[in-house]
């Protein structure tokens, strides 16, 4: 594979992916297509801009003439799709872009790769669609259930776990009926850099330095399997170059975690910080921190967001026995290296927080 399309390129995930690849593959390009909605954003690939190996076209995943045009003039032989509306709380409120994005525009770029990639009526067998899911399609396991495999049927709970869930049955149809090679990848929560400010990690951090409220839903007790993010590119990889045509590989980070307890230990990392660097005391004066009192002050318990799900996590065999996966970053050092990168690159959140995006959703703008 020569040249990557990387959909949704400018979000977090996605962008985390450019940075990955080309470091990685030196010997491979990487265009990027992203409409540049409000959680996508061209500082994140600032690292790359000037790399000559990376480019970027800015337009919708729904737009096929586009979509046709970047696959053929650019000679694009792999596809990896992280183009998605992601947030449940945003397709609660409103559902309509999700089914938009998540399934038309998925449909769009399948249907846009099967007609590049199809030869004299032949499907290339040296291509690969890479579609990258949730393990939200799942729906919710109880609290002795075991992990979601990749047979455990779909029962999606909130409308942008249906919509990923449709576009991954659009990808499995695309393969059995027109030998589309594909690959699905579903994981369980990302975290690291570059994360847009309104997922639990993140909105924890920027609330707490800003001394604002740190809103958990309920008594914070759903447990979430959290992988970093640069393990996620990982396994991807795995995936794109050994996976085996029309599978479906699940990845976690086996760190199963209450989200409460992923509240407090951010609150207890923050403090070591501003108790070993003055500098952060004069910087965020605002951080219960600065005074040397207890980030977890902020923490307020709201109510509870419409079908929440009580548990995910994932049993990773099948990517660990076939393509010899495992994460490389344990949970505690990559919590600590996210606040750190929130910490050195205030700049950057504060200028995502600062357009004209607002949380809408109420129970987290409380």
């Amino acid at each position: 594979m020569k040249r990557l399309l990387v959909t949704g390129g400018a979000g977090f995930i996605g962008s985390n992916f450019v940075h990955y690849w080309l470091r990685e593959h030196p010997g491979q390009d990487v265009v990027v297509l992203d409409a540049l909605t409000y959680a996508g954003n061209l500082a994140n690939l600032a690292p790359v801009a000037n790399n000559p190996r990376f480019s970027f076209v800015r337009g919708d995943i729904c737009d096929l003439e586009l979509v046709a045009r970047v696959l053929k003039e650019r000679a694009i032989d792999c596809i990896v799709h992280f183009a998605a509306e992601s947030h449940v709380d945003r397709s609660i409120v409103g559902p309509d872009e999700f089914i938009r994005t998540n399934v038309f525009g998925t449909h769009a770029l399948l249907k846009a790769a099967r007609e590049a990639w199809t030869v004299n009526g032949k499907m290339r067998s040296d291509v690969r669609f890479h579609h990258v899911s949730t393990d939200e399609v799942y729906g919710s396991l109880g609290s002795g259930d075991p992990p979601f495999t990749e047979l455990t049927p779909y029962a999606p709970n909130s409308p942008y776990s249906a919509s990923k869930a449709a576009s991954d049955h659009l990808v499995r149809a695309y393969y059995h009926t027109y030998g589309l090679p594909v690959t699905t990848s579903n994981c369980s929560n990302n975290y690291g850099p570059y994360h847009f400010p309104e997922k639990l990690i993140p909105l924890m951090l920027v609330r707490a330095l800003d001394g604002g409220l740190m809103p958990v839903y309920g008594q914070g007790e759903n447990v979430r399997d959290w992988l970093y993010v640069e393990d996620h590119c990982r396994a991807i990889d795995a995936i794109v170059h050994r996976g085996r045509v029309g599978e479906t590989y699940n990845v976690g980070g086996c760190n199963e975690r209450r989200n409460i307890d992923i509240v407090r230990r951010l609150c207890e990392i923050i403090e070591r910080r501003f108790a070993e660097d003055d500098a952060l005391r004069v910087r965020f004066p605002k951080c219960p921190a600065s005074k040397g009192r207890s980030v977890s002050e902020l923490i307020t318990f709201v109510d509870d967001r419409p079908g929440h799900d009580w548990r995910y996590a994932i049993n990773t065999e099948k990517i660990r026995s076939e393509l010899g996966f495992h994460p490389r970053v344990d949970f505690e050092s990559g919590l600590e290296r996210t606040v750190d990168w929130y910490l050195a690159n205030e700049g950057w959140w504060r200028d995502v927080l600062s357009g004209a995006y607002r949380l809408v959703t109420s129970p987290r703008d409380a």
